[in-house]
């Protein structure tokens, strides 16, 4: 900062010159030590470094997911992460994309407008191989893609973008969806040229094949969310785990696990000398357990619920009566006595 000289000082600074002792020359303005950046006004930056972070932060679990989740249906060794995270015009990552390559557009519900995931030929063609009994190395010659490579490659996205949406879970319940798949980037305007997206490129590589998919978000589309691109919301809901968009998400993967369910009629402990003499016809007598007893069904190895044996049509079956933890020591020892009536 300059420093403001007193009327005192400027008369004695003055006096001198007029004197001799000092010479004009010597007199020099304060160098400017201040950096100073060059901004361009006709591309403003929207992204600040703490949302690119974020958004690096979580495609590297995208690509985390992708590497697992096409390894397993490719049969192949695939790598996938993220190689950086820019900010750039539309028109810019347009011009600097192959054609023809394959360009899927993708629709971001709830958010407004869509983005480009876009995949590699190289890649693009490795993957197609793969899946028709080749061994992944492609093919040389790019070209456009045939109506049933087309529809492979309709499959692979769908399963990248349930990875995408398992990756976005901690900011939005994102349920991206496919649009359309292009070969030519000219054709593919979603936004005007001059629009700011936020452009992570993923270095991928199935078997020996190299290349790159590029996932191309318009500022207009992430905006709406633009607040909770930052580290602090992002670990504060990553640790908070019990809201009620959080608990959704669980239920819904919890609902397609499977387990074991196992209709127990009683317990026994003997020798293996025993079980290995034991033969067809023989009978084994179980502790505290008597013909006409509920069974105990078990999930997994917790006791759950309280059934009886029966069967349906040709097929063995058991008829849950009532949780476990609901059922009190006399209504336990009524059901004993019951008879088999209202079975399944």
């Amino acid at each position: 900062m300059t420093e403001v000289l007193s009327q005192e000082e400027i008369d004695q600074l003055l006096t001198a010159i007029n004197a001799g002792d000092t010479e004009p020359e010597d007199i020099r303005p304060a160098t400017d030590t201040r950096k100073i950046k060059i901004y361009d006004f006709k591309r403003p930056d929207k992204f600040s470094k703490e949302q690119i972070r974020t958004i690096s932060m979580m495609h590297d679990t995208f690509a985390r997911l992708t590497t697992t989740s096409l390894s397993a249906q490719l049969r192949s060794m695939v790598h996938v992460h993220v190689a950086s995270v820019d900010q750039l015009t539309y028109e810019e990552f347009i011009r600097s994309i192959p054609t023809p390559t394959t360009l899927a557009i993708i629709n971001m519900d709830p958010l407004k407008g869509n983005a480009i995931l876009e995949i590699d030929p190289a890649v693009t063609f490795s993957i197609i191989d793969r899946l028709f009994g080749g061994t992944g190395e492609g093919t040389k010659s790019q070209h456009e893609l045939t109506d049933i490579e087309t529809s492979v490659m309709e499959g692979i996205i769908v399963r990248i973008l349930g990875n995408m949406r398992e990756a976005w879970t901690q900011v939005i319940d994102l349920r991206p969806r496919l649009g359309q798949i292009d070969t030519n980037p000219q054709f593919a305007q979603i936004v005007p040229p001059t629009d700011m997206v936020v452009l992570v490129t993923l270095e991928t590589k199935v078997g020996d094949v190299e290349g790159m998919i590029n996932f191309c978000i318009p500022y207009l589309t992430i905006e709406p969310i633009i607040g909770k691109l930052s580290t602090q919301f992002w670990f504060s809901t990553v640790h908070r785990g019990t809201t009620t968009e959080n608990l959704n998400v669980l239920k819904e993967k919890l609902a397609t696990v499977d387990v074991n369910i196992v209709a127990e009629i009683g317990k026994i402990n003997i020798p293996v000398r025993e079980v290995l003499s034991l033969q067809v016809g023989d009978i084994v007598r179980l502790y505290n357990t008597k013909i006409g007893d509920p069974y105990s069904l078990n999930v997994g190895n917790k006791k759950k619920f309280i059934c009886r044996p029966g069967v349906i049509g040709k097929k063995m079956a058991v008829q849950v009566i009532k949780k476990i933890a609901e059922l009190e020591q006399d209504e336990f020892e009524e059901l004993a006595t019951e008879g088999e009536e209202g079975l399944l």
